[in-house]
C-alpha cells in the first residue's frame, strides 16, 4: 500500500525544507566569509602579497602571479591584491584580465586612485580617451593622492591624443603647478613642445624642447623634435648639432636613422 500525503501537507513540508535550506546557505555563506576574515588568515595574504609585489618588481610577473593568487585564496576582497593582480596580468600580456582586476579593485575601493590610474592608462592605450579622462578624473578626485602629477600627465597625453591641445596643455601647467620638481618634468616639457610643434608654433616648441633636454641629456627623442625644428627655421648649424646627438645616444633606432637621414640632406 502507498501512502500520499494530502497535497496540503506536502506544499507545508516543501515550504519548510525551503526554509531551512536557505537558512542552512546563509549560515554557511557566513562560516566562509568568517574563515577568511581571521587574524591568521590576514597574515598569510599579507604574507603572499607582498611576495607578489617583489616579484612585480623584478619583472617575474609568472611568479607574481602564483603568490597574488594565493594571497586572493585568503583574502579575496583585499582591494591591493586585485590591483597588484592586475599589474602582474598586464606584466605578461594578458591585458584584458588586467583590466578586469584593476576594475574589481576600483569596486572594491572606490577612492583607489593608483587603480584608477592604472585603468586609465589601459584605455588610454586602446584608444579609449574619454574613458581613460573619466578614469584619471577619478584616481585626481581623491585628495590625499600621492602622485597627482601622474594622473595630470595621462590626463593631458589623453587630450593630446584627441588633438584638445588647449586641454592637454592646460593639464601638463596643473601637473607641474602641483608638484614643480616632478621627475615627469622633462617629459612634460617635450610634450608641450609637441603640442606648439603640431601647431607649427615653432620659437615656442623650440624653447620647451630646448628645456627638455637640459632637464635630461638623455631623451634623444626631444632632440631629434629640436633638430626638426631648427631645420624648419633653416638653422642648420643648429639643426646639425641636435641630429648628431642623436645619432650618439641611440645610432640604430628609428630616431636614430631619421637623423641619420636629416645629416644627408644638409650636407
Amino acid at each position: 500500500m502507498i501512502l500520499r500525503l494530502p497535497e496540503t501537507y506536502l506544499k507545508i513540508f516543501g515550504d519548510m525544507v525551503k526554509k531551512h535550506l536557505f537558512f542552512f546557505s546563509i549560515i554557511s555563506l557566513l562560516l566562509a566569509v568568517a574563515c577568511t576574515n581571521t587574524p591568521w588568515h590576514k597574515q598569510q595574504s599579507e604574507l603572499f602579497l607582498n611576495k607578489g609585489i617583489s616579484y612585480i618588481e623584478l619583472r617575474q610577473y609568472n611568479n607574481a602571479l602564483k603568490d597574488l593568487m594565493e594571497a586572493e585564496k585568503y583574502a579575496p576582497d583585499d582591494h591591493r591584491i586585485h590591483y597588484y593582480l592586475g599589474m602582474s596580468y598586464h606584466g605578461k600580456g594578458l591585458r584584458d584580465m588586467a583590466l578586469e582586476e584593476f576594475k574589481k579593485a576600483v569596486e572594491l575601493k572606490e577612492d583607489y586612485s593608483e587603480a584608477w590610474n592604472y585603468l586609465g592608462t589601459m584605455y588610454l592605450d586602446r584608444g579609449l580617451y574619454d574613458e581613460a579622462i573619466a578614469s584619471f578624473n577619478k584616481a585626481l578626485a581623491n585628495y590625499v593622492y600621492d602622485t597627482p602629477s601622474i594622473a595630470l600627465y595621462n590626463m593631458a597625453m589623453a587630450y593630446y591624443s584627441k588633438k584638445d591641445y588647449q586641454k592637454s596643455l592646460a593639464r601638463f601647467n596643473e601637473a607641474l603647478r602641483i608638484q614643480p620638481e616632478t621627475v615627469l618634468r622633462p617629459q612634460i616639457e617635450k610634450n608641450v613642445g609637441l603640442i606648439y610643434y603640431d601647431q607649427g608654433k615653432i620659437s615656442e616648441a623650440i624653447a620647451h624642447f630646448k628645456k627638455a633636454v637640459e632637464l635630461n641629456s638623455l631623451l634623444y627623442d626631444a632632440h631629434l623634435l629640436l633638430g626638426e625644428c631648427y631645420l624648419k627655421i633653416k638653422d642648420n648649424e643648429n639643426a646639425r648639432k641636435s641630429l648628431q646627438t642623436v645619432i650618439k645616444l641611440s645610432p640604430e633606432s628609428s630616431f636614430g636613422l631619421k637623423a641619420k637621414s636629416y645629416l644627408q640632406s644638409i650636407q
